[in-house]
Parts: C-alpha cells; structure tokens; sequence
C-alpha cells in the first residue's frame, strides 16, 4: 500500500510540473513585458528611447530564434486564465507607477479604448468576414451620441454609454443592406463611403457643433466625478487614473465576450460563413443573419469605446473620426493577426504608442512607424500573433 501511495504520489508531481512550469513561463513572460513597457513608457531622451527600441528588436528576433517566443505563446495557451490576470495585473501595475502622468495615462486609456473597438472589428472582419472600413466613424457615433444624451437628457452615464452603443449599431443598420448585397472589396467601398458621409454629416449639422465640435460633461459614478483628479491617502492621483481602470473594465469585458464567442457555436457558424459561404449555405446556415450579428456587435462595441473616449477627452470634433482614423483601426487588427483577439494588445502598442514616443523626428516618425509595419508584415505575413487553426472537435481549442 505503501509503494503504491509513493507511486501515484510521484505520478501526480510529475503530471503537476508541465502546468507549474507553464504558470512560470507566463508569468515571467508577463514580468518582462510589463518592465520592458515601463522603461519604454518613462524614456524621454532620444537616446533612451532608441536604445529601448533596438534592445526590444533584438530580444524579439533571439527569443524566435531560439524558440523561447514559441514557449512562451504554448504556455499561454496552455494557461489562458493566467494569462488574461497576468495582463490585468500588468496594467493596473503601470497605472500605479504613472499615477501622476497625464498623458502616460491617456496613451494607455486610448490603447485600451481602441482594443476594445478593434475587438469589434474582429468579429466582424475576422469571425464573419464582413469588412468594415468605417470603425472610427461607428466609434464617432458612440462620441457624438454620449455628447448629445449628457446634454439633452438627465440620465445616468453608465446608461448613456450603454445607449451609445446601441445607438451606433442601430445606425449602422442602415449599412447592414448594401452590406449584404455586395462582396469582397465592393462591401469595403460601401462602408468606406459611410464613414465618409458621417464625417460631411457631422461638419455641416450646426445642431452637432459643425467642424467646430462639441463639448462632452465628464462621466460622473456614484456621485464621483471621473474628470476631476483625486488624492487617496495623502498622494494625488490625476483623473486619466479613473477612466484607465473604466477603459481596462469595458476592454477586459469586451475581450471575454469575444472569446466566449469565438469559443461557441454562433463563432463556428460565423467561421465556416466566412470560410465557404456556398459549403455554409448548403448546410443550411443562414449566412445574411450570422453577418448582421457580427456587424450588430462589432459597431455596438465601437459605440462604447467612443462613448467613454468623448467623456475622457471632454471635447468631440469631426477631425477626430476621418478615414486615416479607420485605416489605424484595420491597420491594429491586421497587423496583431486577423480573428485573434490576443494580437491586439501588441498591435496597438505599436500603431498608438511608437509614433508618440517618436515625436523627436517629428513628421519621419510617422516614415520610420509605416516601415516598421511594412517590415513586420514582410517577415509575418499573418500577423503578429496568427490565429490558431480551429480544432471543431476538441476541448482545449482556443
């Protein structure tokens, strides 16, 4: 009885090490990143921040040759609960460190309100493969809805974000037609001539403020003003420090509705439309309704994002949605990996912030960031982190 207690005893430690060993690599993984976006974050000289960029490029490009980034993206998957609080705790830990900068704090409160507008355009370009060329013009709608309800209305805010969102999926209704009715790149010229009319709408409508814009009231909770800085325990906080942890709220809720998606059957059909419709048609999916439920959401979460951004900011104007703004959200889910929401994170790292910590070179930065992207889609054509194949039959499919 001994000898088998000792048996299975040394069975279950040596089954428990792979999963210990995963949890190391993550959470190591996470440490790094979190140190290294820290510095990167803090650099200020030129020289600091170059050095900062050539180190990150050659650590990436040792870590794939040495297989240790296959590792770390295996014990990720492995662990993907971890991961997801390993992220969480390495946002919550840079807001601490940058309590008390203002625009630190608004770069990643606008990197976490972008994630959560591209998570919308991967569920529609991505998942269901409709396209949309028009997201910063369904995030303006979000914007200038919450500009409008705060204004017009008495209700409560976390109601006119949720509102805001509606009202950007109502009106994207309208494109839901056109949308259907065409294919490929004819369905992109028909959002892109929506984003185009909303930005022509908005400048000439003097009820919305014309091109001169419109003031937003500050989001208010419980009777706490969001707009206001704070001090806790003697150390004062800037008011970018309320909206980062709403941002990582509604991002990190965004994410998991995503990935429950993703992970059901409404992610499969959407899947195998985007695949082969024929094949999906033939088996007897409705492909018109999985393609007006991904766009439904993905505007909807675009509204949202917008919402909070114009209550941030406090100010909305028609310069702030153009189509170079729609470009930079389809250039994040591309270049993060087409239907894998994880790559966001990256992508929009290096579309948002590398220009602003470049700003030294002043308009080449904007050269140098196009060269990069090119470069990275040269050497990962799918992307930064590629959507895994899907496993239809297996549990740990992710």
């Amino acid at each position: 009885m001994n000898m088998n207690t000792t048996t299975k005893a040394a069975k279950a430690g040596s089954a428990s090490t792979p999963g210990s060993r995963s949890a190391a690599v993550v959470l190591a993984a996470a440490a790094v990143f979190t140190g290294f976006l820290w510095l990167f974050l803090h650099a200020e000289s030129q020289l600091a921040v170059a050095a900062l960029l050539a180190a990150g490029v050659v650590a990436l490009v040792l870590a794939g040759r040495s297989g240790l980034g296959a590792r770390v993206g295996q014990a990720a998957a492995e662990r993907p609960g971890l991961s997801r609080i390993a992220a969480i705790v390495a946002v919550l830990a840079l807001v601490a460190a940058f309590h008390d900068a203002h625009f630190v704090l608004l770069m990643l409160c606008t990197v976490m309100l972008y994630i959560t507008a591209c998570l919308g355009l991967t569920v529609q370009f991505g998942y269901a493969g409709v396209a949309n060329f028009a997201g910063a013009a369904f995030f303006g709608i979000g914007g200038y809805a919450t500009a409008v309800l705060t204004s017009k209305t008495g209700l409560p805010h976390v109601l006119v974000i949720a509102l805001s969102g509606l009202v950007a999926a109502v009106i994207g209704s309208v494109l839901i037609t056109p949308v259907l009715r065409t294919r490929g790149h004819y369905a992109a010229l028909v959002t892109i001539a929506f984003g185009i009319l909303f930005r022509t709408f908005i400048e000439v409508n003097d009820v919305l403020g014309g091109p001169q814009g419109l003031q937003v009231e500050g989001m208010s909770l419980f009777g706490f003003k969001l707009n206001e800085n704070f001090t806790l325990g003697g150390i004062e906080f800037s008011f970018y420090v309320a909206y980062a942890l709403l941002s990582l709220l509604i991002c990190g809720g965004a994410f998991a509705l995503v990935k429950a998606l993703e992970q059901s059957w409404i992610g499969l059909a959407m899947d195998v439309v985007r695949t082969d419709e024929t094949a999906a048609a033939t088996f007897g999916l409705h492909i018109a309704r999985w393609k007006v439920v991904a766009f439904t959401l993905g505007n909807f979460l675009a509204g949202i994002a917008g919402g909070v951004y114009a209550m941030m900011a406090s100010f909305i104007a028609p310069n702030n949605f153009t189509f170079a703004d729609s470009l930079l959200l389809v250039s994040i889910v591309i270049l993060g990996g087409l239907g894998n929401p994880v790559g966001l994170l990256p992508a929009a790292l290096i579309v948002l912030m590398l220009p602003e910590k470049l700003q030294f070179i002043q308009e080449y930065r904007f050269l140098l960031y196009a060269a990069l992207v090119i470069a990275i889609l040269l050497f990962r054509p799918n992307g930064l982190l590629p959507r895994r194949t899907r496993l239809f039959f297996s549990r740990g499919a992710k």
